[in-house]
């Protein structure tokens, strides 16, 4: 617990048993509650998630979003904060964010890591990538956001009542951004975080998960959810 408030970490894991160990070991010890959700590994990831305490979830349907739509909803906690199970994201900047959550008076943080203070930490070629994703989410949204692709984000849970991404893939992790942004009432900001080495064999097609998410920035922009009109989602149901 921190600063009386739950705190539930969802990690979205395939095949990640060597960083998923490195990621529960250094948990941070207010972290009341992690939700590990194995995205159909044929390693041992379960295995070591259960070993160090975390709460396994099986999604069958491989993909980010998949593993992210089964994972969010299974969360307790009144806080509910996401990092990867390759080590990348800082667990330990969930307190910070969290102070900043409050003290700003916000529902939803995204954590941006740039500019990276470490330039080994991510290739060339992806730093390009999140540019163009950046520059375009900025262009086609107009809103000014820092870093479109992080995948760390630390939220209230209630914001699981206006928020309705979809995606079944990376481009997961720009929409849950944009349902926030656009969501009525829900206030939005951004926190500096550092950024580390993946440990193990990296998982994403960058071309073309580059390409489906420039994609699917153009065609959301296009043909705007109808919210209004939307049924609730199992992540809504269960945030009641």
């Amino acid at each position: 617990m921190y600063r009386d408030l739950r705190i539930s970490v969802v990690i979205p894991c395939f095949n990640e048993e060597h960083g998923l160990r490195h990621v529960l070991e250094a948990m941070p010890p207010y972290v009341d509650e992690v939700v590990v959700v194995d995205n159909n590994s044929t390693d041992a990831t379960a295995r070591v998630a259960e070993e160090l305490g975390a709460r396994v979830i099986f999604e069958g349907r491989k993909g980010y979003g998949n593993a992210y739509q089964a994972g969010l909803p299974a969360a307790t906690g009144d806080i509910i904060a996401t990092v990867d199970g390759d080590g990348t994201y800082p667990s330990q900047a969930i307190a910070p964010i969290v102070d900043h959550l409050i003290e700003q008076r916000l529902d939803f943080v995204s954590a941006s890591r740039f500019p990276l203070r470490d330039k080994r930490a991510m290739r060339g070629r992806n730093v390009l990538g999140n540019k163009v994703l950046t520059y375009a989410f900025r262009a086609l949204y107009l809103r000014w956001i820092a870093d479109s692709q992080s995948g760390m984000w630390v939220f209230r849970r209630e914001c699981l009542r206006a928020i309705r991404p979809s995606q079944p893939g990376m481009a997961f992790s720009e929409e849950i951004k944009i349902e926030a942004l656009q969501a009525p009432g829900l206030r939005f900001g951004e926190f500096h975080i550092d950024y580390y080495e993946r440990i193990g064999e990296t998982k994403l097609y960058t071309w073309r998960d580059g390409f489906h998410n420039l994609w699917f920035l153009f065609r959301r922009r296009v043909v705007r959810p109808r919210h209004a009109h939307a049924q609730p989602t199992p992540a809504e149901e269960v945030a009641r």
